[in-house]
């Protein structure tokens, strides 16, 4: 008798400037996900905020007529979708969700604790540190706690300016809590300060001014919980020109137009041991599981300085986590099931995993 398959929920969409990416991540999550395994149900989130049942994320699945309104059962005992069809709510009962939403409102702990309020397992951090990891500034606090070398950087409140004759420049000025590199602007003069404010606040009321590390710009993938992490290969950016821009603001879906990332990174062994046991400490300090992509820069010196953490990064044919989780022998269908199956065994009763 055949095991029957999985039930999971795939999460797409959103109202972030990410929504574009995101749904190019789903695409891939789909040709990954191993259908002899699970049953995907595919959840696409419209730039409004609805909720639609489809049949996947196709480039037109937002105008196609093949989908139902859906939304998570918020009665734990359900655990599932409310589906309205011809008039009438049925449900589908989920075993997990994987949440392939980039940006506000899907890396910064609202659909994390959604689905905590719904009772549905569901891949990568939690409430906490996606929150945590996706506010730059409280990161920064958090890893120097830890013994991590951070940026040196102010805050700039809702509604308030900064002396811009007081800074030495340059310094990159950012959203707080935004994704990829939208908003961001690297200012070298007091007088551009205003602009690059403004900027910013597009993405967020809470605005970040840091000072420019001097180093190349190093990342690392990591998948796994509490001790038991792996660490992707290395990778360095490689830059044409100006700053790194992770994709184009116009055209975020066709990735970034100044860079190349080098996968394996063209750095010392020993630097690349250090990247990866700093991405670990980093991922541990903000409380992260299932999966994170760790950014840092690499000093001359050899310094290591954090960046910022992605807690569900790009999973798009051109995106630097699953690269870099191949280079290190994980393929996406790899990391997909890891992913799944870790967050079940986690959530299983301690009676449970006793007998299992």
């Amino acid at each position: 008798m055949s095991k029957a398959k999985l039930q999971v929920g795939i999460l797409f969409g959103g109202c972030s400037e990410e929504h574009p990416i995101s749904v190019k991540s789903a695409q891939e999550i789909a040709r990954n996900l191993d259908p002899d395994k699970y049953e995907p149900h595919f959840i696409g989130i419209t730039r409004s905020g609805a909720w639609k049942l489809c049949e996947g994320p196709a480039a037109d699945w937002e105008s196609g007529v093949a989908y139902r309104s859906a939304a998570l059962s918020p009665d734990r005992g359900v655990r599932g979708l409310l589906v309205l069809d011809q008039g009438k709510y049925e449900t589908i009962g989920l075993d997990a969700v994987v949440p392939v939403l980039h940006g506000r409102l899907g890396e910064d702990g609202a659909i994390q604790g959604l689905l905590e309020l719904s009772g549905i397992p569901y891949v990568g951090c939690d409430v906490q540190s996606s929150a945590l990891s996706m506010d730059k500034s409280l990161a920064y606090v958090v890893a120097a706690d830890a013994g991590i070398a951070t940026p040196n950087f102010r805050t700039v409140p809702a509604g308030e300016g900064i002396d811009a004759d007081r800074l030495t420049y340059p310094v990159f000025v950012k959203p707080a809590r935004s994704g990829s590199s939208f908003g961001v602007s690297k200012v070298s003069h007091a007088g551009d300060m205003p602009a690059a404010l403004r900027v910013a606040r597009r993405y967020d009321t809470k605005v970040l001014v840091e000072e420019a590390v001097v180093g190349s710009e190093v990342g690392c993938a990591i998948l796994g919980g509490g001790t038991d992490l792996i660490a992707g290969e290395v990778d360095r950016i490689a830059l044409s020109h100006g700053f790194f821009r992770i994709h184009q603001e116009d055209e975020p879906e066709t990735g970034s137009d100044n860079s190349t990332p080098i996968v394996p990174a063209d750095i010392p062994a020993e630097s690349r041991a250090r990247v990866q046991e700093v991405a670990k400490a980093v991922y541990r300090a903000l409380g992260c599981s299932g999966l994170a992509r760790v950014d840092l820069f690499l000093k001359d010196d050899g310094q290591v300085v954090l960046n910022e953490v992605n807690t569900f990064p790009g999973m798009t044919s051109y995106s630097r986590y699953p690269r870099m989780m191949a280079a290190a022998g994980v393929p996406l269908s790899d990391v997909i099931d890891r992913l799944v199956t870790g967050v079940l065994a986690r959530s299983l009763p301690s009676t449970e995993q006793a007998d299992a």
